[in-house]
């Protein structure tokens, strides 16, 4: 019998607790390649839970390539002859061990829990609403491609060399035209360029933040700016985001929470996201924008303004940036064509005061030299040909009119009791179910019919609400965004009908005993 200790009463989910112990028990040797694990119905009955609780933990141990199932043989731990191919010995290491258990050696878990895993076991032809990326079939390789061919004939020679840390300088010129364009009076040293906003926000860890700092983090937040923050050995705070319309309270971040905060706490730097917020796609209205840039000076906290999303919103009319209200030289504004297109190129940006961008572009030296080039020469001359602006303008109406078809979905088959608020742009929306459900488990039934989204759990910093979730609806055209609605919400009913009547059971077993 495994060695297996679960705690109902803890906040992280039985079966993340089962997952856990098991990769655990494999990493320790106790489970060796070729044994074999308890079938999901009678590890279920052992441990007193549900089948559905085994069956989650075992298929993310299996979407991990831990384990492996065989129909009639049952479960085994993954290794040589259990359905992974078999490779030449590897020749002997130089202190004549038989290797090293590299798994002993990480520093931390980071990374264990990637949305990118469940793409990557999603079956074939799935509509997935896992990831928020911008939608393939409208990439403009052909403009692109000119782009390219132009750069390369002009000067190819000086981008296929080493350029400066701080980025390709028509680039930089290209960019502060369009934040011009945006009402931010940037200026050369202002500005550095960077591969997307996953390395701007780890440069300013590096630059900034020491193991012990405090950084407030929103909750629930983008999981890669936590895995930073969490891999630096910082104290995260979780300031929550507001989901739902409440009176007297504005969605978008709790800004009295942030004051308390604030208050309680000496506080390195805040990391937040005004504009269609990864998860939620909230905003911050400008009253709350107002009051977060008065509470950052009072308290002398730099603010750290993800703005990779704001291009992509649904009206016309724009709320100012919190970059364009600071009047202190206390933001560090963050951007990326990532969301517009181009995720691959992985060229971004940021804008903060002249002597942080200097500080950020020594690290950024000592980290990866510079930007590569020939993405930063084409890009520049994307910009500089009209065609961003041109696909952008593009690109809003395409997500506007599939935000429109989700959120026309989710009122069509939706069962009574699931939230949501409509978002204004941006490329997520977020729903929860109603009490006592957990999204995760969810999952496991919609999968098996082709359909898969993001588990609100992995996007909290603290105090993780399980019957969340998110559905990321830019890459899906509105045809496959109403079939997975459909298929989503069919499964919920199915669920809600099979709690309904194990309260109807538990209920006539009561009467019975009375």
């Amino acid at each position: 019998m495994l060695p297996l200790q679960l705690q109902p009463e803890s906040h992280v989910p039985l079966y993340v607790q089962l997952r856990d112990q098991l990769r655990a028990l494999v990493h320790a040797g106790d489970l060796r390649p070729g044994d074999r694990i308890p079938a999901s119905r009678e590890l279920a009955h052992q441990l007193g839970v549900h089948r559905t609780t085994v069956a989650n933990a075992y298929a993310e141990l299996e979407a991990e390539g831990l384990i492996q199932g065989h129909v009639g043989r049952g479960t085994f731990i993954r290794g040589k002859g259990i359905g992974l191919k078999i490779t030449p010995p590897a020749p002997p290491v130089l202190n004549g061990a038989a290797g090293i258990r590299w798994e002993l050696l990480f520093a931390d878990e980071r990374g264990e829990e990637a949305l990118a895993r469940l793409t990557a076991a999603a079956p074939e032809n799935s509509i997935s609403f896992v990831m928020a990326r911008p939608a393939e079939e409208y990439f403009p390789v052909e403009e692109l491609q000119t782009c390219v061919n132009t750069v390369l004939r002009r000067e190819a020679t000086e981008v296929l060399n080493l350029g400066p840390s701080d980025g390709y300088p028509p680039l930089k010129e290209a960019l502060l035209e369009l934040l011009r364009q945006d009402g931010l009076a940037a200026k050369d040293e202002n500005l550095l360029i960077t591969d997307g906003c996953q390395q701007s926000l780890d440069l300013i860890c590096k630059a900034f933040v020491r193991p012990g700092d405090s950084v407030i983090l929103e909750n629930p937040t983008y999981p890669g700016a936590l895995a930073i923050f969490n891999g630096a050995r910082t104290r995260c705070l979780s300031v929550p985001v507001r989901t739902q319309a409440e009176p007297g309270s504005a969605l978008g971040l709790d800004v009295e929470a942030l004051e308390a905060t604030l208050a309680a706490n000496r506080v390195k730097l805040m990391v937040l996201t005004p504009d269609f917020q990864n998860p939620t796609g909230t905003s911050m209205p400008l009253a709350s924008r107002r009051k977060v840039l008065e509470l950052a000076t009072r308290h002398q906290v730099p603010i750290v303004e993800d703005h990779v999303y704001a291009r992509l919103h649904a009206r016309e009319e724009r709320i100012p940036s919190l970059k364009q209200l600071d009047r202190g030289n206390l933001v560090l504004h963050i951007d990326s064509f990532a969301k517009v297109a181009f995720p691959g190129l992985r060229v971004g940006w940021m804008v903060a005061p002249a002597a942080a961008i200097e500080r950020l572009r020594l690290v950024k030296q000592t980290t990866d030299l510079h930007t590569d080039q020939l993405a930063q020469a084409t890009l520049a001359e994307f910009l500089r040909r009209g065609l961003f602006a041109k696909h952008l303008a593009r690109m809003r109406k395409v997500y506007a009119s599939r935000l429109v078809a989700l959120d026309e979905a989710l009122r069509k088959h939706m069962p009574e009791g699931v939230r949501w608020a409509r978002p204004e742009g941006g490329m997520c929306f977020w729903l929860e179910l109603p009490p006592g459900f957990d999204a995760s488990e969810l999952l496991i039934h919609v999968k098996e019919r082709g359909v898969l989204f993001a588990p609100g759990r992995y996007f909290y910093v603290q105090a993780p609400q399980p019957n969340t979730l998110r559905l990321g609806f830019a890459g899906l055209n509105e045809k496959r965004i109403a079939r997975g609605v459909h298929t989503l919400a069919e499964m919920l009913r199915i669920e809600m009908r099979k709690r309904q009547r194990g309260v109807r059971r538990a209920e006539r077993s009561r009467v019975a005993l009375v």
